[in-house]
C-alpha cells in the first residue's frame, strides 16, 4: 500500500509536517525541531524504500521505462472551440530521477541537523524549510510540465526568505538577486511550456490539451499547424529549446548567468547553503534531461558544441575565479560552479559514458558540496570569519576537523578513491569520444577539462596548505577553537563516509541510473532523426 504511493508520500510528508508546525506554540522552538527531523528522516526511509523496490534492469527511456507512477487528473477545464485543457496530477522515477531524490532525502536531513543552532523565529524558518522539501522532492517526481513548474516556482519564496531574514549581513541584496535570476529563467521555461501545451493534445484527433511530459515527447501528439507543431516554422522549435537551455542554465547555474549563486552562497546560513549547493543546482541539470533534451531531441547534436563551450567556460572561468578568493565559502561556491560544468560538457558529449559522468557527478557534487558548507561553518560558528589569510596551522589545534577538511577537499579536487574522481573521468572519457569518434566535441574542450581538474587541485591545496599546516596562527587570539563536537561528527561523517564509498564502489549508484541513461543517449539519437525529417517534410 505504500509502495503504490510512494512517491506522494515523499511529497506530502514535509508538508504535513509543516501543517503540523502551524498548531505548535511558539516558544517551543525545541518541538519545531524535533518535528522537522522525525519529517526528514522518515523522507530518508522512504527513498531507501523506493530505491529497494526500484527495478534497475527495467531498459528504455520514456513512459516505458517510468517505475511507481501516481496519475490522476487534477484540472480539467474546457475552454469552448480550442478544445479542453488538462492537468495532471503525474509523478514516477526512472535512472534519471531517482538518485536525485535520495541525495534530496540525504541533503535535507543533513541540512536539518546544521540548522539546530537556529534561534531567529524558529517556527517561521521550519516551516519554510519543509515547504521547501516538499517543492524540490516535487520538482524531481513531476512528469507533468504543469506539476513540474508549480514545484519550480514553489523554491523560490521559501529560499528568498530564508536567505533575506536569516542570511548575513547583506542578506537582502543576496536574497534579492537570487529571486530576480530565477524568476528571469522561470520566465523562459513559462514561456515554452505555454507554447507545448497550445501544440500537444492528449492523443492524435483528440482536443485535450495536456501538459504530460511524456506525451510531449510523441510527435503524434502535435497539432501539424500549432506554434511548436512540426509543420510550424522550423526556428521556432530551436528558440523554445533555446529558451529551456538559458532557464535551467540559470538554475545550473552556467557562465555567464552564475552571478546570483557566490552572493547567496557567502549571504545564506550554512543549513541553506547546505541545501543550495547540494540539491537546488541539481534541478538546473535534470531540467536539461527531463524537458529540453527528451521533448527537443532535434537540437541536441545542433547545439552539442555550444552547451560543451559553456560547460569548458563554467569549469575554467570559476576555477580561475575561485583561485582569486580569500573568503573560503566564496572559493567553495566559485568551485561548485566550475565541478557543474562537467555536468554540461558530460550532456553534450551524447555518449554514455559522458551522460553517465554527468548523472553521477550531479549526485557526486550534491554530496561533497554539502560537506565543504558545514565545514566551512564549523570555523565560521567558532569564529565569526572565514577569511583564509586569517587562519594558520590550524590542523595543531583542531585535528579532527582538519582531517574532515582534508577528506572533503580531496574528494572535491577528484582525487582517485572519492566519488568526484568517477564523475569527472566519466565526463572527459565521454568528451574525448565525441571529439574523436562523433566530431560534436572539440578534442581541445576534453583538455580544457583537464586543466580544470588541475585547477582545482591548485586552490584546493593552496587553501589546504594556508590554513591548516605550518605554525599555528590566528588573528584575533580571542577566538576559541574547540574540535568537532557530537552534532558536527552527525553531520560530517556520513558525507565524508559516501563520497568515499561511492568512489570506490561508483556501481552503487552506476546501476540505478545504467540502463536509463543508455535508453535516453538512443532516444536522443533515433529520436532526432525522426523530428528532423518531419520538419522537413512540414517545410
Amino acid at each position: 500500500m505504500i509502495l503504490d504511493h510512494i512517491l506522494s508520500w515523499l511529497i506530502f510528508v514535509p508538508l504535513l509536517a509543516a501543517g503540523i508546525m502551524l498548531f505548535v506554540p511558539r516558544d517551543k522552538a525545541q518541538l519545531f525541531k524535533i518535528i522537522a527531523l522525525a519529517a526528514t528522516a522518515v523522507e530518508l526511509v522512504l527513498s531507501l524504500v523506493l530505491l529497494a523496490g526500484f527495478d534497475k534492469g527495467l531498459e528504455g527511456y520514456g513512459a516505458s521505462s517510468l517505475q511507481f507512477s501516481e496519475k490522476m487528473d487534477w484540472i480539467s477545464l474546457n475552454i469552448g472551440s480550442f478544445g479542453s485543457l488538462l492537468i495532471q496530477y503525474f509523478v514516477a522515477v526512472d535512472g534519471l530521477n531517482i538518485l536525485m531524490v535520495l541525495l534530496t532525502a540525504i541533503v535535507m536531513l543533513i541540512g536539518v541537523i546544521s540548522s539546530w543552532s537556529i534561534q531567529k523565529s524558529v517556527k517561521g524558518y521550519f516551516l519554510l524549510y519543509m515547504i521547501l522539501t516538499t517543492s524540490v522532492v516535487g520538482c524531481f517526481v513531476a512528469m507533468d510540465m504543469f506539476l513540474f513548474f508549480l514545484f519550480f516556482e514553489f523554491m523560490l519564496l521559501p529560499m528568498y526568505f530564508l536567505i533575506g531574514i536569516w542570511g548575513g549581513k547583506r542578506r537582502e541584496y543576496a536574497s534579492m538577486k537570487f529571486y530576480i535570476y530565477t524568476l528571469v529563467g522561470s520566465l523562459f521555461i513559462l514561456m515554452v511550456m505555454i507554447g507545448l501545451n497550445l501544440s500537444v493534445v492528449e492523443a492524435p484527433g483528440s482536443t485535450v490539451h495536456t501538459f504530460d511530459i511524456m506525451k510531449m515527447m510523441d510527435p503524434a501528439n502535435y497539432l501539424p499547424d500549432a506554434l511548436l507543431g512540426f509543420g510550424a516554422a522550423t526556428d521556432i522549435r530551436m528558440w523554445a529549446f533555446v529558451f529551456l537551455m538559458i532557464g535551467f542554465a540559470i538554475k545550473l547555474p552556467a557562465v555567464p548567468v552564475h552571478t546570483w549563486l557566490p552572493d547567496a552562497h557567502v549571504e545564506a546560513p550554512t543549513p541553506i547553503s547546505v541545501v543550495l549547493a547540494g540539491v537546488l543546482l541539481k534541478i538546473g541539470g535534470y531540467g536539461f534531461y527531463r524537458i529540453a533534451y527528451s521533448i527537443f531531441p532535434e537540437y541536441a547534436a545542433d547545439f552539442a558544441w555550444v552547451i560543451g563551450l559553456f560547460g569548458v567556460l563554467a569549469i575554467i572561468y570559476a576555477a580561475l575565479v575561485a583561485m582569486a578568493q580569500s573568503d573560503l565559502k566564496k572559493l567553495i561556491a566559485y568551485s561548485s560552479v566550475s565541478h557543474m560544468g562537467f555536468v554540461m560538457l558530460g550532456l553534450a558529449s551524447l555518449t554514455i559514458e559522458g551522460n553517465s559522468g554527468a548523472m553521477f557527478q550531479m549526485f557526486s557534487h550534491g554530496v561533497i558540496s554539502a560537506l565543504l558548507f558545514i565545514l566551512v561553518g564549523v570555523i565560521y560558528d567558532r569564529t565569526g570569519n572565514r577569511e583564509i589569510g586569517n587562519f594558520s596551522g590550524l590542523a595543531a589545534k583542531m585535528p579532527y576537523f582538519s582531517a574532515t577538511v582534508l577528506v572533503g577537499f580531496f574528494a572535491a579536487l577528484g582525487l582517485p578513491g572519492f566519488s568526484g574522481f568517477i564523475a569527472e573521468f566519466l565526463v572527459l572519457i565521454g568528451a574525448f569520444d565525441a571529439a574523436v569518434n562523433d566530431a560534436t566535441l572539440s578534442t581541445w574542450m576534453a583538455i580544457a577539462g583537464l586543466v580544470g581538474l588541475i585547477l582545482g587541485a591548485a586552490y584546493f591545496l593552496w587553501a589546504l596548505q594556508r590554513m591548516f599546516f605550518g605554525k599555528f596562527w590566528i588573528k584575533d587570539e580571542s577566538w576559541n577553537l574547540p574540535d568537532l563536537d557530537k552534532r558536527e561528527w552527525l553531520m560530517i561523517l556520513p558525507l565524508a563516509v559516501l563520497a568515499i564509498l561511492f568512489g570506490i564502489f561508483p556501481g552503487l549508484l552506476l546501476d540505478y541510473s545504467n540502463e536509463t541513461i543508455i535508453g535516453f543517449v538512443e532516444y536522443i539519437q533515433s529520436q532526432s532523426e525522426i523530428n528532423v525529417s518531419l520538419i522537413s517534410g512540414g517545410n
